[in-house]
C-alpha cells in the first residue's frame, strides 16, 4: 500500500515520482533529436562543421515515405545540399564580420534573396490537388470585387512600363489571389512572368510594383507549366522580389537617417 517502505524510506510514491523523471528525460530527448532532422550538424557561416554541436548527437536516418506517390526522403543524411558554395564572402577575418555578395545577389539567392530548397512539387490541397491554378483555367471562378487587374499595364520601380497583367493565379481553398502573370513584351516574344501579389499594388490605371526595376523583369524565375507552380518556384521568385527591395538599386544598400 502506499506509504509502505520497499526499503528503507523507498515507497510507491518515491518509485512514481522517479519513474516521472525518468519518462521526462526520455521524452525530452526524443523530442530534442526528432527536432534535430533538418539544420543539423551545425555548420559555421563559411560551410564548415561548428565545434560546438550541443549537447544532443544527430538522430539516426529516418526515411520518410511522401504523400500521393511523391517518393522517399530521408533525414538527416538525405539533406539536400543545393545550397553550398553561395557566392558571398566575409569582408574580413575577425568572427562575426559581415558576409557581401560576390556576383548577382538577386540571382545568386543570398541575404534578402535567399530561398530555401523546398520540394519542387506544387502544394497540394487536401483532396490531392494543385492549391495554386491559374484564374483562366478554372472555370467557376471570377472576380467578384475589387479591381480586376488583367489589361492594365506594369510599372517597374523606376517607371518603365514592362508589360500588362494577362492573367491571375488563385488559391483555389483559400480563394485568394497569388501571383499575377505579366507579358513582358505582348508585341513580340510574349515572354511572361509572375508577380506576387503581395509586391504589386493594383490602382485604376495601372499595376506598380517596386521592388524591382524594369531590367530586372527579364531574370524573373520561371516556371515549368502554365497550369501549376511548385513551392521551389514560388519559394525563388519570392526571394527575388524581396532582394530587389535592397539590391535593385546601389543606392537603397546606404544609410539612411
Amino acid at each position: 500500500m502506499v506509504g509502505t517502505e520497499f526499503f528503507g524510506n523507498f515507497d510507491l510514491a518515491s518509485a512514481a515520482i522517479w519513474l516521472f523523471w525518468i519518462f521526462f528525460a526520455g521524452l525530452v530527448y526524443y523530442l530534442q533529436t526528432e527536432n534535430m532532422r533538418e539544420g543539423y550538424p551545425l555548420q559555421t557561416e563559411d560551410g564548415s562543421i561548428a565545434p560546438n554541436q550541443g549537447p544532443f548527437p544527430v538522430p539516426k536516418d529516418k526515411t520518410f515515405h511522401l504523400r500521393d506517390g511523391r517518393g522517399v526522403l530521408t533525414v538527416p543524411s538525405g539533406q539536400r545540399g543545393d545550397r553550398d558554395n553561395l557566392a558571398l564572402e566575409q569582408t574580413s577575418m575577425a568572427a562575426g564580420s559581415p558576409y557581401e555578395p560576390t556576383g548577382n545577389p538577386m540571382l545568386d539567392g543570398v541575404g534578402p534573396a535567399s530561398w530555401a530548397p523546398r520540394s519542387d512539387h506544387p502544394e497540394l490541397d487536401a483532396h490531392g490537388h494543385a492549391k495554386i491554378k491559374p484564374l483562366s483555367k478554372l472555370q467557376d471562378f471570377a472576380v467578384s470585387a475589387g479591381t480586376d487587374p488583367r489589361g492594365k499595364p506594369v510599372v517597374a520601380g523606376d517607371g518603365e512600363v514592362v508589360g500588362r497583367v494577362i492573367d491571375m493565379w488563385v488559391d483555389v481553398p483559400e480563394q485568394y489571389v497569388r501571383y499575377l502573370t505579366v507579358d513582358l513584351n505582348p508585341e513580340g516574344t510574349g515572354k511572361t512572368c509572375l508577380i506576387p501579389a503581395n509586391f504589386a499594388r493594383i490602382k485604376s490605371d495601372r499595376v506598380a510594383v517596386r521592388s524591382i526595376y524594369g531590367a530586372h523583369f527579364a531574370d524573373v524565375p520561371g516556371i515549368k507549366s502554365d497550369s501549376e507552380i511548385t513551392l521551389l518556384e514560388e519559394e525563388k521568385i519570392m526571394a527575388y522580389y524581396g532582394g530587389g527591395t535592397l539590391y535593385a538599386d546601389p543606392k537603397r544598400l546606404e544609410p539612411k537617417l
